[in-house]
């Protein structure tokens, strides 16, 4: 599973490694969640190109987008066999720059959300799959999912999946649906190694979609919390009606 994650690296230091041609210029986010804008990496006509799409992947033979359940993630295991993504597993598979995610660990009485990034500091490229929706009024609609796979060793005391990470040396095998065919790529759908990635805790303040700030990935510790505040009830204070004249009953 893959909810949330960041993008904070410069555009500069993003394009160097995905060698794309566009130059964007984007600012760090620090909480990306389903159906905003996420950036991704393909091949268009040989090249690699970026481009934003909305994340949650809709097939293109869904009739209904409003009545489809939003497909953030696709399993790994069987990406290759199940129709909402088989087609874009065998020719629209793509990068999703990175430089960390979250994962909520279950324990306690609530989730504690942990932050994991690359232990050199360094981007990470998620294994991705696009496509692309057309309306019946023409309105198209681009859109991505993020491929997972069982969690690491680092990463299994939090949770039990994590994203595909894919090594710079095996980007063009992984972006090349023209010669490269699903099964061959399949065999880049594995957890990262051991010794790539670090986890510790954050702020809860992560869960709510409307704070995006840097504050997010400081490491949480109880006592910096701040305790929840009480609600305080205020008597009601009840008003004298005006006298009309008419009297009442009570």
């Amino acid at each position: 599973m893959c909810g949330r994650y960041t993008v904070t690296s410069a555009p500069e230091a993003l394009r160097a490694l995905f060698r794309y041609a566009e130059q964007p210029n984007f600012p760090p986010r620090y909480n990306i969640a389903p159906t905003q804008p996420i950036a991704i990496v393909r091949l268009m006509d040989g090249k690699r190109q970026f481009a934003l799409v909305r994340w949650g992947l809709l097939p293109s033979w869904v009739k209904d987008p409003a009545a489809f359940s939003l497909l953030i993630n696709a399993r790994g295991e069987s990406v290759c066999d199940k129709p909402a993504f088989r087609n874009a597993m065998k020719r629209r598979r793509c990068l999703i720059p990175a430089d960390g995610f979250y994962e909520w660990q279950a324990a306690g009485p609530r989730k504690q959300p942990f932050y994991v990034r690359a232990r050199s500091g360094a981007p990470l490229a998620f294994a991705g799959l696009w496509e692309t929706w057309i309306g019946p009024n023409g309105e198209e609609i681009e859109t991505a999912a993020i491929v997972t796979t069982k969690a690491n060793r680092t990463l299994a005391p939090i949770h039990d999946r994590m994203p595909v990470i894919v090594p710079p040396e095996a980007f063009d095998l992984w972006l090349d649906g023209a010669t490269v065919d699903a099964k061959t790529a399949e065999a880049l759908i594995r957890p990262a190694p051991d010794d790539l990635l670090e986890a510790y805790p954050v702020s809860a303040a992560v869960n709510r979609t409307a704070n995006d700030n840097p504050k997010l990935l400081d490491l949480f510790t109880p006592d910096a919390e701040p305790p929840p505040q009480p609600v305080v009830s205020r008597p009601r204070v009840k008003r004298a009606k005006k006298d009309d004249g008419q009297g009442a009953l009570f």
